[in-house]
């Protein structure tokens, strides 16, 4: 692989760079027809190309080679929470849990959430950037800004835990996780979630969890299970 690695989800059907990465192409990297770069979908496939025209608008590729990549790992990693007042601490997390690996980011719309409204096609962009930035061919889902109490009620296929601070029954997420499972953790927003909230969700299937003994910041607390997550699964 190169060490640039571009985004364009349609390469498949058309071979052309994207406005931003072609701009990136020409005017940050100079690259010029002839030249060749990897292409990746978000997908799992990685496209080994040639520049054919160099524009900074629209740069035409032609797909030389297809490679499609395994995942790294053996379980699924989806993280609810409720995204902070601060938007750069969001973007903080999505940017670094996407770096260490995860599939799917659901924001949550909670009764403490200080966030109302999300517009995630700024987290979008960041996760984008830190899949190519790690040199990963599989870009995560992020979910539009979503209710609680909706959320909790959809299926999902495997553990399902919710991290919470209230003096509810809850074990240590590293000592009731096992290795290889496929797993839904939530995190609350700065307030914390609910009574309620934590009940309902335990009545879905969801199980009490802690991710230490200091009480976290939303995201910290986010990445902490992330890569609590990814630790247990290396051992």
């Amino acid at each position: 692989m190169l060490n640039t690695l571009f985004f364009c989800p349609a390469i498949a059907t058309l071979p052309q760079l994207p406005p931003q990465e072609s701009q990136h192409c020409v005017k940050v990297l100079r690259m010029r027809e002839g030249d060749k770069l990897t292409v990746t979908d978000g997908q799992g496939f990685l496209y080994e190309c040639t520049l054919m025209e160099a524009h900074p608008k629209h740069c035409i590729v032609s797909i030389e080679h297809r490679t499609e990549m395994a995942k790294n790992r053996d379980f699924l990693l989806q993280i609810g929470f409720a995204p902070t007042k601060q938007m750069d601490r969001n973007e903080w997390f999505v940017e670094k849990a996407v770096e260490i690996g995860i599939d799917r980011f659901t924001p949550l719309l909670s009764c403490y959430s200080e966030r109302k409204e999300l517009k995630k096609e700024r987290l979008e962009k960041i996760a984008v950037s830190a899949m190519k930035q790690s040199q990963q061919a599989f870009l995560p889902i992020i979910d539009e800004l979503t209710r609680f109490s909706d959320f909790i009620t959809r299926p999902f296929e495997g553990r399902k835990f919710i991290a919470h601070c209230h003096n509810l029954p809850k074990k240590p997420l590293a000592q009731t996780y096992r290795k290889g499972e496929n797993v839904l953790i939530l995190i609350g927003p700065e307030g914390d979630f609910g009574e309620e909230e934590v009940g309902s969700a335990i009545a879905n299937g969801f199980e009490s969890v802690s991710l230490g003994e200091t009480r976290l910041r939303t995201e910290t607390a986010c990445l902490v299970a992330t890569h609590t997550i990814h630790v247990l699964n290396n051992q």
